[in-house]
């Protein structure tokens, strides 16, 4: 029970924040002109990177934390306020500030291949993917909760793939109004997560303060 409970909480955190939803209108102005092909490969290609970098992070995110002497809690407070701004823009229907600029996506119209950027990073797997992987991971204290979050980074990007290889189709069954209201209704769940993530290492930091007093 534990398991499937800390499963929805990881994989709603690391969804919200990877946000493909978001990211269908950018992706297809990149993509246009492309050929059905062309479009599957550079999804595939793109989504596959972005949950390899995910993966990564993850994975070493103790190591890096480690290197630059940065304890959880103050990562933790970091990203919530990084989050909170990114949830923000989202609940105003604007881009986000950690998301693909205009200049990134003319210099992006430029280049053969766009796969891995703009879209894989900092799109899917910007500054605030990685510390939510990175703060969820460690969140999880043992090897089980751990291999979890794993699962909810694989699941998130399957569905990012899915969501990409069918781009038109959702864009056109979603419209803009719905696209909006999705994306307001994932930036309140980022607002609430990052909230959480704010006050849980305030406390934490402290509790230590006391502690080492």
């Amino acid at each position: 029970m534990e398991a499937l409970t800390f499963f929805i909480y990881a994989f709603i955190s690391i969804f919200v924040i990877v946000n493909p939803v978001s990211g269908l209108i950018t992706f297809i102005s990149l993509t246009s002109g492309m050929s059905e092909a062309e479009r599957r490969k550079i999804a595939k290609r793109s989504v596959t990177v972005a949950c390899v970098l995910a993966l990564v992070f993850a994975v070493s995110g103790e190591f890096i934390l480690k290197l630059f002497s940065v304890n959880i809690d103050s990562l933790r407070v970091a990203g919530g306020i990084l989050l909170l701004a990114v949830a923000l823009d989202m609940l105003h229907a604007r881009v986000s500030r950690e998301s693909v600029t205009n200049g990134e996506i003319k210099e992006a119209n430029e280049k053969e291949d766009i796969s891995v950027f703009p879209i894989a990073m900092p799109l899917l797997t910007g500054p605030g993917a990685i510390t939510t992987v990175i703060v969820v991971i460690r969140t999880g204290d043992t090897a089980e909760l751990k291999i979890v979050t794993i699962l909810a980074i694989l699941l998130t990007f399957t569905l990012s793939y899915i969501i990409f290889r069918f781009a038109n189709r959702i864009n056109h069954i979603l419209g803009v109004t719905g696209s909006l209201v999705l994306t307001r209704v994932m930036g309140l769940l980022l607002g609430a997560i990052a909230v959480n993530f704010i006050s849980v290492g305030a406390w934490n930091i402290y509790q230590s303060m006391l502690l080492g007093a």
